[in-house]
Parts: structure tokens; C-alpha cells; sequence
């Protein structure tokens, strides 16, 4: 009997093993899209981390093992070159036969254009719901596919001129990069809002993109892998559903703050403000390469006086000094935030903690 059932046991077992050897090897950049490849994959699969947490994502040099995570890769899904402007060559260097899924470029994504001036002009708040699908003037999208029922209008953003355009700021003692610089693969010359185009990359903090992009995880691991299409689909639903919940309670989170003005350090909010229909009045610095001359910062200044800033949000790895600086003889408070969730544990649930706690964060101190 003992003899009988064994070789069906053995069976059993090498086909459960042939349909996780059929699993693809994942290599993703940045934690959040981890989060979101994780949700999709389950138990079936862990994708590889290129970009480590807390690790600025424009200017990182790979460690052997992450380098080796891209060689291995069947499937790269990575935010665009606008971000990691390195790691399009090396993805073509280190994983040319692997399929690129350059995430800011999937059908149906919300873009929205870099806002490089100092100061921001408020939008309009609206009334109806979120959910019911408005559109803001501005939002751009793909041809090949609309936004979910659960997009968000964006609103228009009128570009002040500054003094310090980029290419004033080439020579400007702090260093900053002259505007449309060619970006090279030294990680630490390179300004993703320069090396990247129009857009700007952060566009993950749009759980509506999140939502976008878990289709399309599921649609490319069940190219790559058919065994197993059904868990990989109903994962992504399952992780829709999720941030459907989310989006409500976010906004009823921020329902009670959302007509007051803050400020942020670097302008990688945009996307998470027209999610959510809040109001941020100027960033100190345009991106998390360059540095703000003394102009912009008087501007900031001027700003959070005469538009009522109630807070200024920093961020870990930014000198702290800096925003002393702005809130000096203001009212204002600050907190710090990050937009990569870097304090996070990576894994399926860190996208939903993320946003969680940008608004929470947003919240106390507005």
C-alpha cells in the first residue's frame, strides 16, 4: 500500500515544483512598486529590490547581489528614467533578454508635468467624490487605455516664473545641473529631473496609477507564467479592492484639513495632492538632486506668510537646518515624510502603510 501511494505523492510534488519553476524571477527599483509586485505574486513569488530602502532612488550604486537580482530577472518593472535615469542602461546592460515594464508607461497611467517653479498657484477644491471619476484639465493620458472609475481630476498649476531657472543655476555656487543635461550612467552627476523629461516620476503616490499598474503586473506574470493567470489576476483584484478602501479612508481622513496650505521640501507630492484634492503652495527644492539658492528660498519664505502656511514638510535624508530656515518668525509647524516609505518593512502590505501614513502625518500637522 505504503509502494502504491508513494509514487503519487512523488507526483504530486513534482508538479506543484514544475509550476513554481514556472514563476518568473521579478527585479523591481523602488519599494512601493516591490509592495504592488509582491501583492500580485502571493505565495507564488518574491521580487528582488533593486533600490535599496532609504536610499535615494536618482543617484544609487547597485550591490553586487542587486546587480545580480537584475541578471536573473525574467520581468523588470521599474517607475521610468525620469527616477533612476541609471538604470535604463543597466537594465539593458544587465537584463537584456528580460521583459522592461517601464511602469510611468503602462495605458491608462495618470502623467502629470514637472512643476519647476518655487511656488505653486492653489487649485479649486471640488465637491463631488473622488470615486465618480472626475478629470482635472491637466491630467495626461495614455492613448491606449482611460484611467479606473476611481481617478481624479488634476488640477491645472499655472508655472510662476522664478529667477532661478535652470539655466541660471548652472553656475550657481550650489551646484545645481543646467537644464536638458545629458544624463550619463555615474549615478552621483545625474539629476533625474533633468535626465527624465516633462513628467514627473512620482506618480505611485496616485493609488489610482497603483491600481492601473496592478492590472498590468498580473497581465505580464501570466504572459510570462499561464499555469498560474487565475492567482495572479485575483490577487491584483484583491489588491484593487484594497485601494479602493484606502482612497476612502484617506479622504476622509483628510476631509477636516484639506483647505489649508503646506509646503514641502522636494516637489514628489504632486500626485498624492490631486489624489487626495490638497493644496501644496511651493516646494523649497525642485528635486531631490539639486539645492535651492537663496532667491527660492526667500520666495518659500514670503509664501508661507502670505498664503497662511500652516506646515512644512521635510524629509529624512534632507538637512533639517533648511526648513528652521523657512519656518523662522512664522506660526508654521513641520513634520517629516518620505515619499518611498524607506521606514517601512518592504513587502506587500508597505504601499497601503505608505500612504497611510502621508496623510496621517499630513493630517496632525496641518
Amino acid at each position: 500500500m505504503i509502494k502504491a501511494t508513494l509514487p503519487l505523492a512523488l507526483a504530486t510534488l513534482t508538479t506543484v515544483g514544475i509550476c513554481r519553476a514556472d514563476v518568473p524571477v521579478v527585479a523591481v527599483d523602488i519599494a512601493p512598486v516591490h509592495s504592488l509586485v509582491a501583492q500580485v505574486m502571493g505565495t507564488l513569488g518574491e521580487p528582488a529590490l533593486v533600490v535599496s530602502p532609504g536610499a535615494t532612488p536618482h543617484s544609487y550604486s547597485m550591490r553586487p547581489s542587486e546587480a545580480k537580482a537584475l541578471q536573473d530577472a525574467d520581468i523588470v518593472f521599474w517607475v521610468s528614467a525620469g527616477l533612476t535615469p541609471w538604470l535604463a542602461d543597466t537594465i539593458n546592460t544587465l537584463a537584456s533578454e528580460a521583459t522592461q515594464v517601464e511602469l510611468l508607461e503602462v495605458p491608462g497611467t495618470t502623467e502629470l508635468s514637472k512643476r519647476e517653479s518655487a511656488l505653486f498657484e492653489a487649485h479649486e477644491h471640488h465637491d463631488d467624490d473622488h470615486d465618480e471619476g472626475e478629470h482635472h484639465e491637466e491630467a495626461e493620458h495614455h492613448e491606449e487605455g482611460e484611467h479606473h472609475e476611481g481617478e481624479h481630476e488634476i488640477a491645472e498649476h499655472h508655472e510662476e516664473e522664478e529667477d532661478e531657472h535652470h539655466d541660471a543655476e548652472k553656475d550657481h555656487a550650489e551646484g545645481e545641473h543646467e537644464a536638458g543635461e545629458e544624463h550619463t550612467t555615474d549615478a552621483a552627476e545625474v539629476d533625474h529631473d533633468h535626465a527624465g523629461g516633462t513628467h514627473d516620476p512620482h506618480a505611485w503616490l496616485d493609488p489610482s496609477n497603483a491600481a492601473v499598474w496592478l492590472e498590468n503586473i498580473a497581465e505580464q506574470l501570466s504572459q510570462a507564467d499561464p499555469q498560474n493567470a487565475d492567482v495572479y489576476a485575483a490577487n491584483a483584484a484583491a489588491g484593487i479592492a484594497d485601494l479602493a478602501q484606502l482612497e476612502t479612508d484617506v479622504n476622509a481622513l483628510l476631509a477636516p484639513v484639506r483647505d489649508r496650505n503646506f509646503i514641502v521640501f522636494h516637489d514628489a507630492y504632486q500626485y498624492f495632492e490631486n489624489a487626495f484634492d490638497l493644496r501644496a503652495t511651493g516646494a523649497i527644492s525642485i528635486s531631490d538632486a539639486s539645492k535651492p539658492g537663496p532667491a527660492r528660498i526667500q520666495q518659500i519664505q514670503d509664501r508661507v506668510v502670505e498664503a497662511n502656511v500652516t506646515c512644512v514638510l521635510a524629509e529624512p535624508q534632507f538637512n533639517p537646518d533648511m526648513v528652521k530656515t523657512v519656518l523662522d518668525g512664522t506660526q508654521a509647524g513641520s513634520s517629516v515624510i518620505d515619499p518611498l516609505g524607506s521606514t517601512i518593512e518592504p513587502g506587500a502590505a508597505l504601499y497601503s502603510q505608505l500612504v497611510r501614513e502621508l496623510a496621517q502625518t499630513l493630517a496632525d500637522c496641518l
